[in-house]
């Protein structure tokens, strides 16, 4: 007997998704039998329009800032190609994330490379096209000086600072290591030129990254008393974002127990899938918090100082979604509940690869009159900790074989940071989706740059 399900827990669709989810079944059908499971679906007009929701939020407050796309988040081209046209820098953090950036048109002065321990061609690339580097190190920044020389070339760097709230973190320089680092910038001035500073913040705390912003206006204000050019602050990525609406949120925290979970599979933690102040609205809290008097985008005003962020979840809030084809289905009445298995494989969904599970109700596009299903999802390999979702799902009838599901969100982090052709299995293709001026829905693949003007479609 299958029993009753857990606690839904509805995604939030955005105008478009709702519009291809529902309208355009027929289309998602159609591009998943030609392209193959699991297939994941771009929408570079949602990204655009997120990134024009931060810049707004700038302009608002009066700070001249920039924003750098982490592009970690996400490897498809239709959105590193969309940067150059919305004012947008890149943040990289390898050699073929940054050949990915200038090769769509981002110049070398708006790319931002981050991360520990560079490699030297990355250095070395980056040096070439006057790229703004964040240094990690003592150390990283006295051989970073030693190649600008080698290479007759003038360094732009920014010293990453390890705020004492992250005192495990691998990344960045401690008080100590970031005045070393000071120092370095004064004895080697003609190889570097220090831009500014940054930092590394875990979680979504506006007040928290305000203050630690507010720190690093004060190592400004050091530098230039040393006669060094310093004029810009990188506060980094991790703005929040609202996957699901806060009350369901809410009650699925109350509710779900492991029981809810097939195995009865228990998580250190969730992300946090519903947020009060997301994406853009968070840049708002932190630009307003106000110390000793002043907001943080006053005092950036007062110095003039340009304001660096790298937004990459965020920009990516719903500009994207995966469907998996479901490639067989078992009852499991003993347990009150069946599993689905699907062509593809978890690695498509990231977060279960860190002990976590992704929360958010899928779709089920097809399925029968049955009735409610509750199933836990999982994928085709042989591994038994392959699950795309452990939680046993409210499906709405029982799948069949040749059904979809649809996760929904998931182009930040979710659909390519663990991909890997395990089972000799090609690497999910992307598609990108967009509506032109007259209404048409048109597509292209995303894996080349495009050599016509991409195929139109009705909608």
């Amino acid at each position: 007997m299958i029993r009753p399900s857990t606690p839904s827990l509805p995604a939030l669709r955005h105008a478009l998704v709702q519009r291809l989810t529902t309208e355009q079944v027929p289309l998602l059908r159609s591009l998943l039998d030609g392209l193959g499971s699991p297939l994941h679906l771009m929408l570079p007009q949602v990204f655009e329009a997120n990134a024009r929701a931060f810049q707004q939020t700038l302009r608002e407050a009066g700070v001249d800032g920039q924003l750098l796309f982490a592009k970690k988040a996400n490897k498809a081209r239709c959105l590193v190609e969309r940067c150059p046209g919305l004012g947008l820098g890149v943040d990289a953090a390898s050699v073929p994330e940054l050949v990915a950036a200038l090769a769509a048109g981002v110049p070398g002065a708006h790319i931002g490379i981050s991360g520990p321990a560079k490699h030297p061609a990355l250095l070395a690339l980056s040096l070439h096209h006057d790229c703004l580097v964040a240094m990690d190190s003592p150390e990283e920044l006295l051989d970073y000086a030693a190649l600008a020389k080698s290479l007759q070339r003038r360094a732009r760097v920014l010293l990453r600072w390890r705020p004492p709230s992250q005192p495990r973190s691998r990344f960045g320089m401690d008080d100590t290591e970031l005045a070393q680092a000071l120092a370095l910038c004064v004895e080697h001035r003609a190889q570097l030129q220090l831009q500014g500073f940054s930092f590394h913040l875990s979680g979504y705390d506006a007040a928290e990254r305000a203050r630690c912003a507010q720190r690093l206006i004060e190592r400004c204000t050091e530098a230039r008393a040393l006669g060094l050019p310093c004029d810009t602050l990188d506060i980094g990525g991790g703005f929040a974002l609202c996957y699901v609406e806060a009350a369901a949120w809410q009650d699925f925290m109350a509710r779900q127990s492991p029981q809810d979970y097939h195995a009865g599979k228990t998580f250190e933690g969730f992300y946090p899938y519903a947020s009060a102040s997301p994406g853009a609205q968070m840049l708002e809290r932190i630009l307003s918090h106000d110390e000793d008097g002043r907001t943080l985008a006053r005092r950036l005003r007062e110095e003039g100082l340009r304001l660096l962020l790298e937004p990459g979840r965020a920009l990516l809030d719903q500009a994207g979604f995966t469907l998996f084809r479901v490639q067989g289905v078992k009852d499991r009445p003993a347990e009150g509940y069946g599993l689905v298995t699907v062509e593809g494989m978890s690695f498509s969904l990231s977060e279960q690869w860190f002990n976590s599970e992704f929360l958010p109700d899928p779709l089920l596009l097809g399925g029968s009159a049955s009735g409610p299903y509750p199933a836990a999802v999982a994928g085709a390999s042989c591994l038994d900790s392959d699950m795309l979702s452990w939680r046993k799902l409210p499906l709405p009838s029982r799948p069949k074989t040749g059904d979809a599901l649809v996760y929904l969100n998931t182009a930040g982090y979710q659909m390519d940071s663990n991909e890997s052709p395990f089972h000799e299995l090609p690497l999910p293709r992307k598609v990108s989706l967009e509506v032109d001026a007259n209404s048409e829905l048109r597509w292209r693949l995303d894996e080349v740059p495009p050599v016509a003007p991409p195929l139109p479609l009705s909608f």
